[in-house]
């Protein structure tokens, strides 16, 4: 039985966290002139959530991470070569060197920090308690007695949990989508969403029918590489350092996300 053989079978027995710990460790450092002398930047982007990832009308990848992977790709001289992935393989790609980076609408969690290597922060979802206009909601306090929907095991549902007060009726449903349909059929008083589902729920009623009462969490998003990848984490935070000063990358969410771009530790 070869080296190989017996690692993959180890690998299979430990399951896919310990596989990835395992290969991680065997990629070489990769620098931004190796990068500019393949002459393309593979980066895995999520083509699922909407306005960060998405797809256009010839089926390519679109929205505002496309946008920021491109924008990275022209900074260095080279093509931008867009891989779609999903939210559960999008760190399994990356540590197995299926693309060199992420811009991928990853939230930055302690968890994910001890897989990955997180630049600084180019964007941020904004989870709010979105409900009926004129409702007195102005905390969490206020939220006792009231019905409240989220999308189950989601940021907004670890949210809403841990903010709510005891005799807050907490409705679990298995999508945003879900969750968007009971609020505008009046099953729940308000839910727990992204700026972005708010923002699809406004398209969908009479103006000024629901608003943001408050946020609940602002999580940043960052650029994903492998551990131990110094001289491309040193170029990332160039690059987003550069485009928030100037202006670029303001100009992309506002494109997508009709709003400015958070301010970003």
């Amino acid at each position: 039985m070869t080296f190989f053989t017996t690692r993959r079978a180890a690998v299979a027995a430990l399951g896919l966290g310990a596989a990835l710990t395992a290969f991680a460790p065997f990629a070489s450092a990769q620098t931004v002139a190796d990068i500019k002398k393949k002459g393309e930047i593979t980066i895995g982007m999520l083509v699922d959530f909407p306005p960060y990832g998405t797809t256009n009308a010839k089926n390519e990848p679109d929205g505002y991470d496309a946008d920021v992977a491109k924008l990275l790709a022209k900074d260095w001289g080279v093509k931008a070569n867009i891989v779609p992935v999903t939210g559960p393989n999008r760190i399994p790609f990356l540590l197995t060197n299926k693309v060199d980076l992420l811009v991928a609408s990853l939230a930055v969690t302690p968890e994910r920090a001890k897989q990955v290597q997180f630049s600084q922060p180019y964007a941020a979802a904004t989870i709010v308690l979105y409900g009926k206009t004129g409702a007195n909601i102005k905390s969490a306090a206020d939220l006792k007695g009231q019905r409240v929907g989220v999308a189950r095991a989601s940021t907004q549902d670890v949210a809403v949990t841990k903010a709510a007060p005891e005799g807050t009726e907490i409705r679990r449903f298995d999508d945003d989508a879900s969750a968007m349909q009971a609020l505008m059929s009046g099953q729940v008083d308000a839910i727990g969403c992204s700026v972005t589902v708010a923002a699809q729920i406004a398209k969908r009623v009479p103006a000024n029918t629901f608003e943001n009462k408050f946020t609940l969490v602002q999580q940043a998003m960052a650029v994903a590489m492998r551990p131990g990848q110094d001289d491309l984490l040193k170029n990332v935070n160039e690059f987003v350092q550069k485009n928030t000063a100037n202006g670029e990358l303001n100009k992309l969410y506002n494109k997508w996300l009709q709003t400015d771009l958070p301010k970003l530790q």
